[in-house]
Formats: C-alpha cells, sequence, structure tokens
C-alpha cells in the first residue's frame, strides 16, 4: 500500500480559499487526474462537496468520503468514519486530496507527497500540512526555478519521500 498526500499551494500553504480552489491551473489539474486516476482517493466532506457535480464522484477513482456524520451519503462515495477507516477501506494506491484538517491527520501514514508550489501571494483560509524535515524532494519539475502556466502562474511540481522511518503506521502493522 502507498499512500500520497497530492495538493496545490500558494505562499503561505494557501490551498483554499471560500470553500474552493483559488486560482486556475490546468497543468496542475491535468497532473492531477493522471496520478491519482485508477486510484482511490480519500477527501473530507466538504472537500468531496467542493467539487462540481459533473465531476462528482471523481471519474475512474474509487472515492472514500472523512465524515463523522453517520447519515452523510453521496452518490459515487464511500463513508468513513476516519482516515484511518479510509485508509483501511482502501486499496493499494490511496491518494489523500483534501481538504486541510484531512491532509493533517493523513501525513502520519503518508509514504510520499505531490505537491503543487504556485509562486503567488493568494488569499485563502485552507492551509496544507507542514513539509518538516522528515521529507526529502525527490523530483522536482522543472528541475530548477518555475514553469510558466498558460494562465500565467509560475508553478512547480515537487515529489517528496519520507527521509527516515518513523514508528510503523496503523496500516504497516496490520499487513
Amino acid at each position: 500500500m502507498t499512500i500520497t498526500l497530492i495538493w496545490a499551494q500558494a505562499h503561505g500553504g494557501v490551498i483554499g480559499a471560500d470553500g474552493g480552489i483559488p486560482w486556475h491551473l490546468p497543468e496542475d489539474s491535468r497532473r492531477f487526474r493522471a496520478l491519482t486516476s485508477g486510484g482511490d482517493v480519500v477527501m473530507g466532506r466538504k472537500t468531496w462537496e467542493s467539487l462540481p457535480g459533473r465531476f462528482r464522484p471523481l471519474p475512474q477513482r474509487r472515492n472514500i468520503v472523512v465524515t463523522r456524520d453517520p447519515e452523510w451519503s453521496g452518490m459515487g462515495a464511500e463513508r468513513a468514519e476516519s482516515i484511518e477507516g479510509a485508509i483501511e477501506l482502501a486499496g493499494d494506491d490511496v491518494w489523500i486530496i483534501g481538504g486541510g484538517s484531512v491532509y493533517r491527520g493523513a501525513m502520519a501514514y503518508a509514504d510520499r507527497l505531490e505537491v503543487t508550489q504556485i509562486d503567488a501571494d493568494i488569499d485563502g483560509d485552507a492551509r496544507a500540512p507542514e513539509v518538516g524535515p522528515e521529507w526529502r524532494v525527490t523530483a522536482s519539475e522543472p528541475p530548477t526555478g518555475w514553469a510558466a502556466s498558460e494562465t500565467g502562474l509560475r508553478y512547480r511540481f515537487l515529489s517528496y519521500r519520507r527521509r527516515t522511518p518513523e514508528a510503523p503506521s496503523a496500516h504497516q502493522r496490520d499487513r
């Protein structure tokens, strides 16, 4: 099982504003689709609800929504009461796609991070988790500097792996 967190962030770790993504970066959307297709995506209820109806559930992926509301249901989604429960439901290719509290709760389980950095100051009310010294960059696209989006934003894709193994996480102990 591989658990990967994937997000895009502007300066200051901003990942969202008012329940949505406060930028348009088609290159990031294409990368997100390419990486997560065929896997299981885990998200919080607010992230599920922020998806446009035509994209809900995300196609070619198993959609798992974390919510404490036992009455919640969403067409095409499975409900889990916790991040741990979502990971137990998921298969071998797990993608944590948001929001902020789900990212923070899933960091301890993650093997990889896929982060799109956006070179812009953008106001927002949702933030990415801290990427601490236990993580190392294993790939950068472009290798140095920034790429230019068709929308004019500057961005880069960073791939991280855990630097040192931590105590076994729940999914590692149970396998």
